[in-house]
């Protein structure tokens, strides 16, 4: 198998200046670069760039992709919407990390499987991907929770990737709306290759997202009960810096003060207990949908023995024509008539055996033989059908 890497930036906040393209571009001499994106791919060598200095220096968004199973995400933050503390209770060894970088945090996500499963179409992965970015910073905790699902659900694929005392590991806290995933999310899961199995397990304690919605009014009355020195200073920002982010800042902290939250609600599930969960939850679809294909199976027979009763039922109304036919159809000596005379054969024999006359149909078949023995094409198919 050769080796394929693919590597694509975006940056979404800023676009780069002259000079920072200048640099990265430094980087790669075949890199397609835009002012907001960076992409290339590699069948041979290697990227000489660090991307987690890229995403610390450059960019909002990366994607990784190496045909030996390696996917990776990696996402830029503004520390004031995201914070550390709150994301690292989703953290999972290598697959789920997070670190700060000056005023930003960045969080990388990544998937690492046998290459068996190649099949993955990068270009434009990151497009799909990158509105989980939007989501975070607007207090949606489902790509953290995802990613964290997705890290401890290589366990199922690789029993030797963490240690057993990790079966007693518990789950972070559980956002609403993770049956109801978007567009964006659903991406991410499945790239970093979440079982469908285990999120159903996991939506099973998630609460609708309708149920955490706030209206107009929830939310001025909440601006109200701000402290006057920090409206004043939010307005300086609004003003002053990029609202966007200002407004991103409010909505987390917002959700964080008046939405109903996972932290207390019913206690947390162990790792053990969700991945033995998942399994069950396997077994019996798997169980169910044996059961289906049976039931389908037996269905479609009885339809294609009460059809071929029906053949012979005609059959039997002009068996002489039949064997008439089966003669003039030899006597062609043509490929495609020597398959419909055995076809016929095939009917006819059904026929006598059902009626108890296989003798006398083995009578009539032996002198059909002798009578075309310098045919060895038909003969061969009269030996391989049976007959």
């Amino acid at each position: 198998m050769s080796e394929y890497q693919y590597y694509e930036f975006l940056a979404i906040d800023q676009p780069l200046d002259a000079r920072a393209q200048d640099e990265v571009r430094s980087l790669s001499t075949r890199a397609r670069i835009t002012a907001t994106s960076f992409v290339n791919e590699y069948h041979w060598g290697n990227f000489r760039g660090d991307p987690r200095q890229m995403v610390e220096r450059y960019y909002d968004a990366h994607l990784y992709l190496a045909n030996w199973g390696t996917r990776q995400i990696m996402l830029r933050l503004p520390r004031s919407v995201v914070g550390l503390a709150d994301v690292e209770r989703y953290c999972v060894g290598e697959y789920v990390d997070a670190w700060t970088a000056g005023e930003f945090l960045v969080l990388a996500l990544t998937s690492e499987d046998d290459p068996d499963d190649w099949d993955y179409e990068p270009h434009g992965s990151l497009g799909a991907i990158v509105g989980v970015r939007a989501e975070l910073t607007a207090g949606d905790r489902r790509p953290l929770y995802l990613a964290w699902l997705a890290g401890y659900g290589t366990w199922e694929r690789d029993e030797y990737v963490f240690d057993r005392i990790e079966d007693e590991e518990l789950e972070p806290p559980v956002p609403p709306g993770l049956s109801t995933l978007t567009a964006a999310q659903q991406e991410l899961a499945g790239f970093l290759r979440l079982d469908d199995e285990l999120l159903a397990v996991a939506a099973e304690a998630s609460p609708p997202l309708n149920e955490t919605a706030y209206d107009r009014r929830q939310l001025a009355n909440w601006v109200k009960h701000l402290a006057p020195k920090e409206k004043e200073s939010l307005l300086v920002r609004v003003i002053l810096e990029q609202p966007s982010a200002v407004r991103m800042e409010m909505l987390r902290r917002f959700r964080g003060d008046t939405a109903a939250s996972a932290d207390h609600g019913a206690s947390p599930r162990s790792v053990g207990g969700f991945l033995d969960a998942a399994a069950r939850r396997r077994a019996e679809r798997v169980r169910r949908e044996r059961a289906r294909r049976a039931e389908e199976e037996a269905r479609l027979e009885e339809q294609r023995a009460l059809a071929r009763e029906r053949r012979l039922d005609e059959l039997a109304r002009d068996e002489e024509g039949a064997w008439s036919r089966v003669d003039a159809m030899i006597t062609t000596r043509k490929p495609a008539e020597y398959d419909a005379a055995v076809a016929l054969l095939t009917e006819l024999q059904a026929l006598a055996e059902r009626e108890a006359r296989t003798g006398e149909f083995a009578r009539r078949s032996g002198a059909l033989r002798q009578e075309h023995a310098r045919k060895p094409s038909l003969l061969d198919r009269l030996t391989r059908a049976g007959l």
